[in-house]
């Protein structure tokens, strides 16, 4: 979908509206979740997550110098996000409804539909609860299926440090299903 995304904004469809759907359908839930794990704000990532959208298609007639849309989309979020923060100062906001919706961040597939509701509730809940940059690291892959490069570039870290990081998550996640299995 991003290949043609990328083709047809750089193209002839610079003008069709539909394009700009196809845009925020494929891209605004990824987006959005990942707004939210940084501004721990549903209103905020959800205009974040939308200014970053229109300036892109404002922009759409200089796209063809955009080489990876996934990895431009995510960095702009990010910038965006700690702009938000910084413009914050010291006060921190935390939506309630992103603290105890554990759904908020994450999707389910079809395997997920076979394991029972009280399975999927509890992986969530191990999921939510590993550390704050495990966390980010393992839905960034796992969730948005973004490359080890992609969210080392994105997060400023190197990749070996991605690795040890998605390592750390799955070891965390299997040790307490194995726990919670035991009881």
């Amino acid at each position: 979908m991003q290949v043609i995304l990328h083709e047809e904004l750089s193209h002839s469809a610079l003008h069709d509206e539909q394009v700009f759907k196809e845009l925020y359908r494929e891209y605004f839930v990824k987006l959005y979740r990942f707004a939210v794990s940084l501004v721990h704000s549903r209103e905020s990532a959800e205009e974040i997550v939308h200014d970053v959208l229109i300036n892109l298609w404002k922009k759409r007639s200089s796209f063809q110098e955009i080489e990876n849309l996934n990895t431009y989309l995510y960095v702009s979020v990010k910038n965006l996000s700690l702009n938000y923060l910084r413009n914050q100062g010291n006060r921190i906001y935390v939506d309630d409804e992103v603290l105890y919706n554990k759904t908020a961040y994450c999707t389910v597939d079809p395997e997920s539909v076979m394991i029972s509701k009280e399975k999927v509730e509890a992986l969530n809940y191990f999921i939510n609860n590993l550390p704050l940059k495990c966390k980010l690291i393992f839905k960034l892959i796992k969730d948005d299926g973004m490359k080890y490069k992609e969210v080392a570039a994105l997060l400023n870290i190197s990749v070996k440090t991605v690795e040890n990081q998605l390592v750390i998550a799955i070891k965390k996640i299997s040790v307490a299903i194995r726990k919670s299995d035991a009881l």
